[in-house]
């Protein structure tokens, strides 16, 4: 059942993903060679209890830490590891925070110092398909409109787009209905309407499309170990249009980055 939110309510979301938002700034300053996954995880803990919110991953469906942390090959779900990031790594984190009933659930791929051009293609594509999916997500338009978008521009620049892993509703649960694939047709799935927050990630893989799970339980690989990268952003349909409610603008300032975050006419 998709669960459609009042003003205040998104409001309220806002918060929560200001909190994420917050807490990947902080660690955009920390991503650097020699730094272990595990360190940046304590320290997101750390932070995200001190602006009052609960982390939001930490025990959800078992899971045992605060971040998913995937390097390189792995695509999401990463358990934080004591093995110091090297250079020319990538790190994707995603961070959940619960607060004020609410969750706020977004992620970032990070560059480890240099990387290798072909490697920055792939996070320049995956990023820019996140909002290519965003601008699809307007009243009228329908799930698959959204999945359409990023497919389109992604394989258009060679990439495999994961298929078994989707974006989600969000709200007083981290997962709600609906489900929100990075592919799709035009005109499928549910219509989308006023009220609906959707976290929309991408998840993209540089190689191959297809994927297997670790005997971890968790971490999700691509099936040729070519890197993936991951964008989430938590969006509000709000009068028609949408509203993103996180922002990498932290990110942006702890790089030395300028603010690129389209709004939406």
């Amino acid at each position: 059942m998709i669960i459609l939110k009042n003003a205040e309510e998104i409001e309220r979301m806002r918060t929560s993903a200001l909190m994420v938002s917050k807490t990947l700034g902080m660690l955009a300053a920390e991503v650097k060679p020699g730094v272990t996954p595990l360190r940046l995880d304590q320290l997101a803990e750390a932070f995200i209890r001190d602006m009052g919110g609960i982390p939001g991953f930490l025990g959800m469906y078992g899971f045992p830490n605060s971040l998913c942390t995937s390097v390189n090959e792995q695509v999401v779900h990463g358990i934080p590891k004591d093995v110091p990031l090297e250079e020319g790594d990538i790190i994707s984190i995603d961070c959940g925070v619960l607060y004020d009933e609410y969750y706020g659930d977004h992620a970032y791929t990070f560059a480890v110092g240099e990387i290798d051009p072909a490697v920055q293609k792939l996070l320049d594509v995956t990023k820019a398909s996140l909002y290519v999916g965003i601008e699809a997500m307007k009243r009228g338009n329908r799930i698959g409109d959204i999945g359409y978008a990023i497919q389109r521009h992604c394989e258009a620049a060679g990439f495999g787009v994961v298929r078994e892993l989707v974006g989600h509703g969000l709200g007083k649960k981290l997962h709600e209905d609906p489900q929100v694939p990075n592919y799709g047709k035009r005109g499928n799935g549910k219509l989308l309407q006023d009220g609906m927050v959707l976290a929309i990630e991408p998840m993209i893989n540089m190689g191959t499309h297809r994927v297997r799970q670790l005997n971890d339980g968790w971490s999700i690989i691509t099936g040729d170990k070519k890197p993936s990268a991951h964008f989430e952003h938590d969006v509000a349909l709000v009068d028609g249009r949408p509203v993103i409610l996180s922002t990498f603008d932290y990110i942006y300032d702890a790089l030395g980055l300028p603010k690129q975050d389209p709004v939406f006419a």
